[in-house]
């Protein structure tokens, strides 16, 4: 059997077709599946035969909530899902005045082993397909009862390390059959995977490219991104201009802020110079502090001037505004807490 959500409109039409059936019941079944119909038997103007021909090809795979929290502080929601396998990933609703965004994960782990995020502690388990992203929005959106129109590939995982997933995500979260999110109004974080960044600019889409960047220089890089020991900055940087020029949108680099580590006058005039003249955007963000290593999040004065001196350059700036701080809401740490916590259950 298959998972159906990993099913786009012109591969379900293509198996109707070769059972028979008239292709228009495609958008019908996807229209309900889209609407939070997760029953085939509930789809009520879909014919019994089809139905019966669904329930023997198809299932849904809707993880389970295994836990979640949501922040008294912003209202920020998490949830941590179990697939059908018994994997675990995590996913956050963020309420902001302009609607409300998800975060999903797209992977189980990550491998990319960034020494500040705590998703790739103990490594990648294994990829999710298109359909098992989409769930976490399905899911989401049934708990919490309102609609999710942003969306950021920002959790577990490294989307461009699953890239033929993650393209087909995109597609069908935005297309009119589907939740109909529009491309601008998603956005992909990536640590720098440069022959991915030319093919997604290739690929016509309108979203938001954000890069992991967090120093101005590969020696430092190196110390925190194993990644910066395959791609150069200066190699990262020139696949940014091909997607600005194929897609004419401006790219986001994220830049956590280490305390002693990162966030010196020095460094911040060092990223002036090698961002000047981009269309670009960084946003800085207060550094999570993960168990497996020492890094502290920087001063809000540090903060404060490490964004004054990239203003002053012409580099627009912004610091991110820390969501669900009472509740662990940053990636990883609610599956790795949970894993910890059950690893200890069973050696009891």
């Amino acid at each position: 059997m298959q998972n159906i959500l990993d099913f786009n409109l012109e591969d379900l039409k293509q198996w109707i077709s070769e059972e028979g059936e008239s292709t228009f019941r495609a958008k019908q079944i996807l229209d309900w599946i889209y609407k939070g119909t997760l029953e085939f038997d509930q789809m009520n103007n879909i014919p019994k035969s089809l139905i019966e021909k669904l329930k023997d090809k198809f299932y849904f795979s809707i993880p389970e909530v295994v836990d979640k929290f949501k922040s008294d502080i912003d209202g920020t929601e998490k949830f941590l899902l179990a697939y059908n396998d018994g994997n675990l990933i995590e996913c956050v609703v963020m309420r902001y005045k302009h609607g409300n965004s998800i975060c999903v994960s797209t992977q189980v782990g990550c491998r990319m082993g960034c020494k500040f995020c705590a998703s790739t502690v103990g490594g990648m388990v294994r990829n999710l397909s298109s359909g098992e992203i989409i769930a976490q929005v399905l899911v989401a959106q049934k708990i919490t009862g309102e609609r999710i129109s942003n969306i950021v590939l920002m959790g577990s995982g490294e989307p461009l390390d699953n890239y033929e997933n993650v393209i087909k995500f995109i597609r069908l979260v935005n297309a009119s059959y589907g939740l109909n999110i529009g491309q601008r109004h998603i956005t992909l974080s990536t640590c720098g995977l440069v022959p991915e960044i030319m093919k997604l600019a290739d690929e016509d889409l309108q979203i938001t490219l954000a890069i992991s960047l967090h120093a101005p220089n590969d020696v430092l890089r190196k110390t925190m991104m194993p990644v910066a020991n395959k791609y150069s900055i200066d190699e990262i940087l020139e696949a940014c201009k091909y997607y600005i020029n194929k897609t004419n949108r401006r790219i986001t680099f994220e830049y956590s802020l280490v305390s002693n580590v990162n966030d010196n006058e020095e460094q911040a005039k060092e990223l002036c110079e090698i961002l000047k003249g981009m269309l670009c955007h960084v946003n800085l963000i207060p550094v999570n502090e993960v168990r497996e290593n020492n890094f502290k999040k920087s001063t809000s004065e540090k903060i404060k001037k490490f964004g004054n001196i990239l203003n002053s350059c012409g580099i627009e700036t912004t610091v991110r505004r820390e969501m669900g701080a009472d509740i662990n809401a940053a990636c990883g740490q609610l599956r790795r807490s949970y894993l910890e916590a059950r690893k200890d259950n069973k050696g009891v």
